[in-house]
């Protein structure tokens, strides 16, 4: 009998042994790449609030957020924009936005920013921040406050 995709719970034959098993591998949410073209565009004129990672080339701190950020995406996905904008390649949004050092975290809503985080911060860190100042889902008196 020849498999047939139209059953539920097929699963190609050229698939590896691996996804017949598990299933297919879960889709990547991929957070918006944002530049000095796009920035108000993506931004500024977004219907969503907006998370805007800012990060260097040569930054490590910024490749250990790299995944945060792309769980974040996915979390809140279609009710919060996760964007990204690499600081070197973007000079002019850079110098409005005041930008000093990588990694920087900025959280926009209606297009103006709320909040600001230099530094790495945990994941948890920035989904209460989400939660709070973009979503607005929790106590008043739950912002966290920042280590150090």
């Amino acid at each position: 009998m020849l498999p047939n995709p139209s059953v539920p719970g097929w699963l190609p034959w050229d698939m590896g042994i691996l996804a017949r098993l598990f299933g297919p591998p879960e889709e990547k949410v991929w957070p918006v790449h944002v530049d000095d073209a796009n920035f108000k565009a993506e931004v500024r004129r977004s219907s969503l609030p907006v998370l805007l990672d800012v990060w260097g080339p040569s930054c490590p701190p910024c490749k250990q957020l790299e995944p945060i950020m792309f769980r974040l995406a996915k979390q809140y996905r279609g009710r919060v924009k996760v964007a990204e904008i690499n600081a070197a390649a973007a000079p002019r949004t850079m110098q409005k936005l005041f930008i000093r050092g990588t990694p920087t975290v900025i959280y926009f809503k209606n297009g103006q920013e709320v909040e600001r985080v230099v530094g790495l911060r945990g994941e948890l860190f920035h989904r209460e921040i989400i939660e709070h100042e973009l979503l607005g889902t929790t106590d008043e008196g739950s912002k966290p406050t920042q280590p150090g």
